[in-house]
């Protein structure tokens, strides 16, 4: 299986938030790296039709550079994400769109699709699951009490720095 280093899964967690006796939703989206399960970058907006792919976009305008100049970065997310628009913004910025495709009118293109890399990219996306189940049932937005966007912007960088501090400790743990 090739290295996971310049991968990036782009994924969004929705959380319900009330405010002023009427609900409404917020989008949170979080990029983590693949290789470790590490959330990288959380950008939290308001809620719309396209805002889950939109900040996606603006997180992965604002990534690193790959560690390996030669080898691309490649994007996984969920079928959401299969818009003609999203795959050529990904392409655009020279990234490998691994996309899980629609059954029917996908934009993704089948030499993508047909690679090893692209399947394991598919198996590996499940894994923010794990960080989003996390900050719902052991961190505290599985019943969000905030007003502001700001605040629910700390409130949610909170949780996933919280994450990632218990990840790192499983990763650094010596094996026996």
């Amino acid at each position: 299986v090739p290295s996971d280093a310049g991968r990036f899964g782009a994924f969004a967690l929705n959380a319900g938030v009330r405010a002023a006796k009427r609900d409404f939703f917020l989008v949170h989206a979080g990029r983590k790296m693949n290789r470790h399960g590490l959330i990288v970058d959380v950008h939290t907006t308001q809620a719309t039709g396209t805002a889950e792919r939109d900040a996606a976009l603006v997180m992965l305008e604002r990534r690193a550079a790959p560690r390996k100049p030669d080898r691309p970065i490649t994007v996984g997310a969920d079928r959401g994400y299969d818009t003609a628009e999203f795959i050529q913004s990904l392409q655009d910025m020279s990234m490998v769109p691994h996309v899980a495709a629609k059954t029917r009118g996908s934009a993704v293109p089948e030499a993508i699709k047909e690679t090893e890399d692209y399947a394991v990219s598919l198996r590996r996306r499940k894994m923010i699951e794990e960080a989003f189940g996390w900050v719902k049932d052991v961190g505290t937005l599985g019943r969000v009490m905030l007003r502001g966007l700001d605040r629910l912007r700390g409130e949610v960088l909170l949780n996933f720095a919280a994450y990632n501090l218990i990840r790192l400790g499983n990763l650094l743990a010596p094996s026996h």
